[in-house]
């Protein structure tokens, strides 16, 4: 796979906190990455560094297919105070998906969630997600346009999962087309999918 540009027509997939290897669960033909250290990527991506609850995403409205963050919510912090005002940046990454997701656009995370220990056990788990938290951001709640989120997503599915099996040591189709019940130790699903459609 080339180097992706931003003038391509492929299709395009955004991997948030994708470290040395970003993930792409839609088989998107252009690969893109974002992280706050400094990473020395081979040329099947296109890496950026940038603090995202800081800084926002480098990149200009709809342009991405798919989005997707594997245990990376829970590291964004739901509220901050700076001079004296209340921030929300888990609000504010959240618009900031939306945004470059073209319509129709996909994201994917997969979490560590409540009430299981691995929700917990990472000092810089700050933002516990539980079953319910995506109803903040889904129709027909959409209940954080309280907070200032702007977006509107529809849920395509939300649900347990297990880590490995999801992210990689199983291929994706083979997963998808794997039955739920009976294949997954309880002990196993530690962490909560969202998969969302943007709707623009």
């Amino acid at each position: 796979m080339s180097r992706p540009d931003d003038t391509s027509p492929n299709t395009k997939h955004l991997d948030l906190g994708c470290g040395n290897n970003p993930r792409n669960p839609y088989k998107q033909e252009c690969l893109y990455g974002i992280d706050i250290v400094d990473i020395n990527p081979e040329q099947h991506f296109n890496y950026t560094r940038c603090n995202v609850f800081l800084s926002g995403l480098p990149f200009e409205d709809n342009t991405f297919d798919s989005v997707s963050a594997f245990d990376f919510i829970e590291h964004i912090p739901r509220e901050i105070v700076s001079n004296g005002e209340i921030l929300f940046p888990f609000i504010g990454v959240m618009n900031e998906i939306y945004r470059v997701l073209k319509p129709d656009g996909k994201f994917y995370s997969l979490t560590p969630a409540y009430p299981r220990e691995s929700a917990f056990v990472d000092p810089t788990h700050v933002n516990i997600i539980t079953k319910d938290t995506h109803r903040y951001f889904t129709e027909p709640e959409n209940m954080a346009r309280r907070y200032g989120f702007v977006g509107r997503f529809a849920v395509i599915r939300v649900g347990w999962r297990d880590f490995r099996r999801e992210a990689g040591t199983m291929s994706y189709v083979n997963y998808m087309l794997t039955p739920l019940k009976g294949f997954f130790s309880p002990k196993r699903m530690q962490h909560f999918l969202w998969e969302f459609k943007a709707l623009k």
